[in-house]
């Protein structure tokens, strides 16, 4: 993908092929997506066009950050995109992003970058006063440790 207007990103090298790092993403979602020690409670995830996409974040304090979605898109093994612009069924909901995952060969690892899209600068700022840039590498380096811990098990 290109970078687009109204873009946050982050990158990184992962040391495990793109399959490894996709299945993590896609089977183990709940054990990497939060920033620890927040936890995710996946509702559903339908990974297909149309797919909900619904989950839960906790803090330590109990606090909670509903997320609720679909999928746009999924290549397995190159990309996700989903949207918090519907619900299931195409139910609009006031829009915030596109987000979107890259998994890319990059030597015998992965060149991980995810990113939000968002409709204006106004819902860019909210989302970087929110964190994203720390929140969004924790995560990505959560993702990181298991997808090679199971590379080095394979």
């Amino acid at each position: 993908m290109t970078q687009a207007l109204f873009e946050l990103s982050v990158e990184r090298y992962i040391d495990a092929p793109p399959q490894v790092v996709f299945k993590v993403w896609t089977e183990r979602l709940a054990e990497w997506w939060a920033p620890k020690p927040w936890t995710t409670k996946i509702v559903e995830l339908d990974l297909r066009p149309g797919g909900r996409s619904a989950m839960v974040m906790t803090g330590p304090g109990g606090e909670t950050s509903p997320m609720e979605g679909v999928i746009l898109e999924i290549v397995p093994n190159q990309s996700i995109v989903f949207t918090n612009a519907f619900t299931a069924g195409w139910i609009p909901q006031p829009p915030f992003m596109v987000g979107f995952f890259e998994f890319v060969p990059e030597g015998t690892g992965t060149r991980y970058r995810a990113g939000a899209r968002h409709w204006d600068e106004a819902a860019l700022k909210q989302h970087q006063a929110m964190g994203f840039e720390e929140g969004w590498k924790l995560v990505a380096g959560q993702l990181a440790a298991l997808a090679e811990a199971g590379a080095k098990r394979s």
